[in-house]
């Protein structure tokens, strides 16, 4: 029969090998995910990386995948603690976003390209501006918006995703509540980010990005689909943190973030919604999302990941199926779980009664 376990995490069975490149403190190693640049992201795990780090400590190892890496501090922090860092989803913008921060050791974006990316535009395209016009932002700054991408088009490799990555950020920031699912300005409330310009933004991003580029050694890579695609060897430690299931409501990231998906390609590539006010882009299924495929989902994956090292899941105390069942999946493939309840309070919502924010947040841990 499988166990349970509320332990300390370093009182049970003892860690696997911990690369001779990890010299870093957990004080290091938080001071450097903590300066991670910051999107007001939906489940995002900035406020749990003490926890985590502590986590993953623990379990010790050489190599992890993060297989919905969502913001990209979890792939960040497992980077900054040594890890050779699979990391992966399903969205573009997450990927670019991980490539520029966790793939990326040693590449800067220049002043020089900083100033040119916000020089006059190359060329006469306005999709942005006609197809956001009186939605998002000023005609200015989706002027901007355009203008930028018509030099990013010529450039490759890390320069490019961490330019992207800041016109990701700089559009998030400058959106009231950093979701795009509203038109108007009820959420309009004063804050610096709000009042600086789309180019001001991008240049101040751009050194975000630019300070968070680090090498610790071990390589690190980036892919962009479907978890059960994902091709890799198994890792020491198997990091889920999938969208959850709620009862009411629902966890659509593309609804949300629409905007900066296809900004991340240029709208190239995705279909639009016309008939939206926001202009959506169509949706992706996942399993994970919903209440009636969340358990086949969470068997399939648990399932993938079977010969990990450690399954390390994070799932929030308001989503289906609730704790009890979570580890009777879990045990069917690591007989030794242990669950650990940490008080959180989520970043997104936006009315009064979204009582999921001051939800708790699980981990399950399960070993062999």
């Amino acid at each position: 029969m499988a166990s349970t376990t509320t332990r300390p995490l370093n009182t049970t069975a003892a860690p696997r090998a911990v690369s001779p490149r990890r010299r870093a403190t957990t004080t290091d190693v938080l001071a450097r995910a903590q300066g991670y640049p910051r999107m007001r992201y939906m489940g995002s795990k900035y406020a749990l990386l003490p926890h985590l780090e502590r986590t993953f400590a623990g379990l010790g190892g050489t190599t992890a995948v993060d297989a919905f890496s969502g913001s990209g501090v979890v792939s960040y922090l497992l980077k900054a603690q040594g890890f050779s860092v699979t990391s992966n989803d399903f969205m573009n913008f997450a990927s670019v976003v991980a490539r520029a921060t966790t793939e990326n050791s040693s590449v800067r974006l220049g002043m020089d390209l900083v100033d040119e990316i916000c020089s006059p535009a190359r060329d006469d395209r306005d999709f942005i501006r006609q197809t956001f016009s009186g939605i998002f932002f000023t005609p200015e700054d989706l002027a901007f918006l355009d203008s930028a991408w018509s030099h990013i088009d010529l450039m490759t490799g890390y320069e490019r995703d961490i330019a992207i990555s800041a016109l990701i950020l700089s559009a998030a920031r400058k959106q009231p509540r950093g979701v795009f699912t509203f038109v108007g300005t009820r959420y309009v409330d004063g804050r610096r980010d709000l009042k600086l310009t789309m180019e001001e933004h991008f240049r101040e991003r751009v050194s975000e990005y630019n300070a968070a580029v680090f090498d610790v050694g071990p390589r690190n890579r980036v892919v962009t689909g479907d978890v059960f695609d994902l091709d890799v060897a198994c890792p020491d430690i198997a990091y889920l943190d999938p969208p959850y299931a709620p009862p009411t409501d629902d966890t659509d990231y593309m609804k949300r973030y629409h905007f900066l998906e296809g900004l991340s390609v240029y709208w190239r590539g995705v279909e639009i919604m016309p008939e939206t006010r926001t202009q959506k882009i169509k949706k992706r299924y996942t399993p994970f999302a919903y209440k009636r495929t969340i358990e086949s989902a969470l068997n399939a994956v648990f399932e993938k990941f079977r010969d990990a090292g450690a399954i390390v899941l994070s799932y929030g105390s308001n989503a289906l199926p609730g704790v009890d069942r979570v580890v009777e999946l879990l045990s069917e493939v690591k007989p030794n779980v242990e669950v650990q309840a940490i008080e959180h309070r989520y970043s997104f919502g936006t009315h009064a009664a979204a009582t999921r924010r001051a939800a708790s947040e699980f981990l399950f841990i399960g070993r062999d």
